[in-house]
């Protein structure tokens, strides 16, 4: 589509030579997702994300996470009004279209919970009073290798929550002098303009989710998802909500292909990037030496795609 082809081209403007990267951002936001971006510092995590909301024209917050970042810094807390003489809830950062959530993993699990619900539900909760948060609504995490000192593991919970995750990579050489010279006398991002809507992104997911899945392509994601529970390579298999995620990213990849239907080669091209952070290896996987991504495409080789007719 053009509106989806225009909105690639700006974010390109600004990340140089990772076109493959930007398609899964989009992705994502075409199937009302949210994303974890793993990486190293300094790859252009952020830039990506901010890149995005300008190009989208959506509303955009940053929480830096830290140690002693606390679930209130993140949604809001009830300050007392002694001149109305009641409580007042001042909404916090996790109210706009496009949250990042920087470095999340360098947090507490338990403030990592407190967007659960919101990652969910698209709501925050305080005490009895439910504030509903606006639409679109996309949690983008970057985190840092999990070796990185001074990091924790994602819950097995929140991680589930994340629709993609996805790694930038360094650039090439070329890349890299391109990057130095957008740089040299100016920011790219600071002269980004938007080039789509709220109700634009709002349109395309509508459009997504009228892709269509033939009978045949939800036995095969079925079928992905159940070897996940039932192989020796994992402890801990793919939920129903992975199955969901798995399909809507595959319609998502059919519309930006331009098709308004599901093959077999869109499930299986995003299986890895929607399935492996969701799983855990197991003993006999690690002594291989694999890790999650390498024993899930194994394992998805083994899967008979169907076969369509027409």
């Amino acid at each position: 589509m053009d509106k989806i082809k225009l909105i690639e081209k700006n974010i390109e403007k600004v990340i140089i030579g990772k076109n493959s990267v930007v398609k899964n951002i989009l992705k994502g936001i075409l199937a009302g997702g949210h994303i974890l971006i793993e990486d190293i510092p300094g790859i252009g995590k952020t830039t990506l994300v901010k890149a995005l909301a300008r190009s989208l024209n959506l509303s955009y917050s940053r929480i830096q996470f830290t140690p002693d970042l606390l679930p209130s810094d993140i949604l809001g807390v009830s300050i007392y009004n002694q001149k109305e003489m009641n409580f007042e809830f001042r909404k916090g950062p996790i109210f706009a279209n496009i949250v990042l959530a920087d470095e999340i993993n360098r947090t507490s699990p338990k403030t990592q919970a407190a967007l659960l619900e919101a990652m969910e539900e698209l709501q925050v909760s305080e005490g009895r009073s439910i504030y509903e948060l606006k639409k679109p609504f996309f949690v983008m995490a970057t985190q840092n290798p999990i070796e990185y000192e001074g990091t924790f593991n994602l819950p097995e919970a929140q991680l589930d929550r994340f629709m993609i995750r996805i790694k930038i990579g360094y650039p090439s050489p070329e890349d890299e002098i391109t990057i130095m010279k957008n740089f040299k006398e100016e920011v790219p991002l600071d002269k980004l303009e938007a080039v789509a809507s709220i109700e634009d992104v709002l349109l395309l997911q509508e459009r997504t989710r009228k892709v269509k899945v033939t009978d045949e392509i939800y036995r095969y994601i079925v079928n992905i998802v159940k070897e996940t529970r039932e192989s020796n390579l994992f402890t801990l298999g793919a939920s129903p909500r992975a199955s969901i995620a798995l399909m809507r990213i595959s319609q998502a990849t059919a519309l930006i292909k331009g098709r308004e239907y599901v093959i077999p080669e869109d499930v299986k091209e995003n299986a890895g990037m929607v399935l492996a952070h969701r799983l855990i290896l197991s003993s006999y996987a690690r002594g291989q030496g694999s890790n999650a991504f390498e024993a899930l495409q194994i394992m998805v080789s083994t899967v008979e795609p169907p076969r369509l007719d027409g």
